[in-house]
């Protein structure tokens, strides 16, 4: 069975650990599932996400738990982090060097640590900070993580090893003052030993030193090469001769106090380097377990980020985990996506009552490989890995598992492949419970079909009784009935194209599958009399079976293209739904803004009108005052009533136009193009055109509309006048300080800006405003365009924002005075 892993064991992610405490998940030797699923080169595929070696070991030594709350504390993390991930977010660690050796050392009091194990160390010490740095920066996102944190050690230790020591562990100058002091004597001795020797060689003839002789070092002494049979060699000390033993190596005694000198200047830089690793090793000691807490904390992130990573590169979703129903959602097998192949995935999904699920089909269909998906899925989530599972997944705990899946013949225990089947089936039989899943592959095989078939169907009947969890696969007839007879058992099949001769992997649940083996042969064009020989020979049970599958097939493929063919419907429908909503809401958001357009214009056009008006009344009432002096009292008594009468008429002008009164007879009369109208809908516009079909196109701004004539209902008061270069009188002293530029092309606005400019210049006016709105640009480019031209500007800028913001420039002119 599978060993449950309790106490600190079971916390081994999160427990206080130092290097070299065993990993908490053991094989255990009852776990015969494992080798025929694959289980290890599955977890291979995860360990390759690791960033170093110790991660990739922590992740292969992964085993199934049995305790669901162990399960999904060990999953939770995963999850957490894989959400970020899908977000976007990275999550990285730093890898580590193997530390066993080296923590159990420093340990030991006295010990000294070699400059290569302090410089893994001192990697540990930086890989630890960034982790830790890295997993705090998660904790508010992913609070599973916490309890994996640990606090860095002070960062002076690792400063203090990053100036003793290089990359490959050699120490540095900056190790100590007296290393480096010793390292300057041992160059200094050195080359004084160089001199000496060099000249003692110069001094020497050519009969007394081979020819290219130089100085070189025999055991850690400086010597010069002489020939053996010279006698004019210099006296000293011979180290070592050459291998045809006619040169001599020797160390003159002219050079021997020099030689002395640099093996002390040695000697003396040794001692320091050893008490520089000592000190070192002695920083480090009081901080044995924290750096090993450090490490594990690494080595721990490292295997977890490796899950995340698998389960986020195969689109996995952490499963529920807990109680007793089976439900597997876009499985995938492992090891066929590592290999880049195109997985159709399966659902699988069992009600509680039902425990096994028998699979049919034919050869090559891909019975055994959802027989491995299933159990896979189910010990990688139990060992704290995502598989490639979708969301909505979940499945109960294991406590067993057995898999009995290919030829298990032995020749050294004289065990057949029937007999080895047997062998394993007992074991299975005795050690089954609610707890057990049981994956067999070809059940019934390898013996007389009929009694394979009635051994197989009352060992899937106990096992069913048992509430063993369990999946098979056959080819045996009579076992595709056993799901009508026995309940919790349930049929599932695997497509097969039999036109094309080529499996689908398409799994159907609840459906029992063919075995195509005639129909295949036919196709391949085995002798059409053997095959009809054949087919007589099929019992009539299998027979009928068989055409009934058949049917069922047809059947279910028809029902199938008519759901799919109602899915494009209403999704077509619901595209159309979704465009109508849409056209209608532009279409009112459209009506909407041209209301408010048309308010805004017929207010605008109102404002003028009043404008207009006042304008008109002082000129009435300048000409009445010129009119005291006409000397004919009567002719100006009647232009002044002739004026008056005009004033009051320009008067009830306005008030109508004001209140939209409509002109007296409705809506019946006849309407000219220029015609004010108010259309059914609210808006005020002017008869642009009438139709041959007594249609109206109705002007509203800068849009225009086809009505019916009978839509529409004449408006008292002329048509608005255009917006022109002609709107400007400049010879008017009374010319307007604000110009509506709004609604003109960019030509026109220039035109009329500068009208504008002249008139207001002849007014003695010191500003105008220009409105020309915000809309796309281009009218405010054109007036400023012209205002950077015109000398008589002085300067010009956007109004204040409660005046009209970027819509409205005003403008300045030099001061003429």
């Amino acid at each position: 069975m599978i060993e449950s892993v309790s106490g600190r064991a079971a916390d081994g992610v999160r427990a206080r650990q130092g290097a070299g405490t065993p990993s908490p998940f053991r094989e255990p030797a009852e776990l015969q599932a494992l080798g025929p699923l694959q289980f290890v080169e599955a977890l291979a595929v995860v360990a390759d996400w690791a960033r170093g070696p110790l991660g990739k070991e922590r992740v292969l030594a992964r085993r199934p738990l049995t305790d669901a709350e162990a399960i999904r504390h060990e999953l939770a993390p995963v999850g957490q982090l894989l959400a970020l991930v899908g977000r976007g977010e990275s999550v990285d660690v730093a890898p580590v060097p193997p530390l066993d050796s080296i923590l159990g050392r420093l340990r030991v009091e006295g010990s000294v640590l070699s400059g290569a194990e302090l410089v893994a160390v001192r990697q540990t010490l930086l890989a630890g900070r960034i982790v830790a740095g890295e997993l705090k920066r998660l904790v508010p996102e992913a609070p599973a993580i916490e309890p994996l944190l640990r606090t860095p050690l002070d960062r002076t230790i690792e400063q203090r090893l990053q100036l003793a020591l290089d990359d490959d562990g050699e120490l540095l100058d900056t190790a100590s003052p007296r290393l480096a002091h010793a390292r300057r004597a041992i160059h200094e001795a050195r080359d004084r030993l160089l001199k000496k020797l060099d000249t003692v060689l110069r001094g020497l003839d050519a009969h007394t030193v081979p020819a290219g002789a130089q100085v070189t070092v025999r055991g850690d002494r400086y010597v010069i090469p002489v020939r053996r049979d010279s006698r004019k060699r210099p006296d000293g000390i011979i180290h070592d001769e050459s291998g045809s033993q006619g040169t001599l190596f020797v160390e003159p005694l002219a050079a021997l106090e020099s030689g002395n000198a640099l093996r002390s200047a040695v000697a003396d830089a040794e001692r320091e380097a050893l008490k520089v690793l000592r000190d070192l090793t002695e920083l480090l000691r009081p901080a044995a377990v924290q750096i090993a807490e450090l490490h594990e904390m690494a080595v721990v992130a490292d295997d977890l980020v490796a899950r995340v990573r698998y389960a986020h590169a195969v689109g996995g979703a952490v499963p529920v985990v807990g109680g007793d129903r089976l439900t597997l959602l876009g499985a995938r097998h492992p090891l066929l996506l590592a290999r880049g192949l195109t997985v159709v995935p399966f659902d699988l999904r069992f009600l509680p009552e039902e425990r096994t699920l028998l699979i049919s089909g034919p050869n090559a269909g891909g019975k055994t490989v959802l027989l491995k998906t299933v159990g896979l899925a189910i010990l990688l989530t139990q060992a704290g890995v995502v598989p490639p599972l979708g969301a909505g997944s979940a499945f109960p705990v294991v406590t067993n598992a057995f898999a009995d899946i290919g030829d298990h013949q032995s020749i050294a225990a004289d065990l057949s492949t029937f007999s080895a089947h047997l062998v394993l089936l007992r074991e299975v039989l005795a050690a089954a419970g609610g707890t057990t899943l049981v994956l067999i592959d070809e059940i019934g095989s390898g013996t007389d079909p009929a009694e394979g078939g009635a051994l197989a169907g009352a060992a899937l009947r106990h096992l069913t009784d048992r509430g063993a969890l369990a999946v098979a696969t056959t080819h045996i007839g009579v076992l595709k009935t056993l799901a009508s007879e026995v309940p919790g058992v349930v049929n599932g099949s695997l497509e097969f194209d039999a036109e094309r001769l080529q499996p689908t992997f398409r799994f159907r649940q609840g459906v029992p599958g063919r075995s195509y083996g005639l129909a295949i042969a036919r196709r391949l064009g085995v002798d059409s009399t053997v095959v009809r020989q054949a087919e007589g020979a099929v019992p009539d049970r299998e027979r009928a079976l068989d055409e009934l599958l058949a049917h069922v097939e047809e059947r279910s493929r028809a029902v199938e293209a008519e759901a799919i063919a109602l899915g494009t419907r209403a999704a077509d429908l619901e595209n159309r739904e979704a465009r109508a909503s849409v056209t209608e809401e532009s279409q009112h958001a459209r009506h909407q803004e041209l209301t408010r357009r048309e308010r805004e214009l017929e207010r605008a056009g109102r404002k003028e009108a009043r404008r207009y008006l006042l304008d008109a009344r002082e000129r009435v009432e300048a000409v009445l005052s010129r009119a005291k002096d006409v000397a004919d009292h009567a002719a100006a008594r009647e232009v002044r009533r002739e004026l008056e009468e005009a004033a009051q008429a320009e008067s009830a002008a306005l008030e109508r136009l004001e209140t939209g009164e409509r002109v007296a007879g409705g809506g019946g009369g006849a309407l000219d193009p220029g015609q004010r109208v108010r259309l059914s809908t609210g808006g005020v516009g002017t008869v642009h055109e009438i139709r041959s079909d007594g249609r109206l196109v109705v002007a509203l701004g800068a849009v225009k509309l086809v009505v019916e004539s009978s839509a529409v209902v004449p408006v008292a008061g002329p048509a608005p006048k255009p917006k022109a270069p002609v709107a400007v009188d400049i010879g008017d002293r009374s010319a307007p300080t604000e110009i509506d530029l709004r609604g003109m092309r960019a030509d026109e606005a220039a035109q009329v800006t500068l009208a504008a400019l002249d008139a207001a210049i002849l007014a003695e006016h010191p500003w105008i405003r220009l409105i020309h709105g915000m809309g796309t640009g281009a009218v405010r480019e054109s007036v400023r365009s012209v205002l950077k031209r015109d000398r008589r500007v002085a300067k010009f800028d956007f109004a204040p924002r409660n005046q009209g913001g970027t819509g409205v420039t005003v403008v300045e002119f030099e001061d003429a005075s």
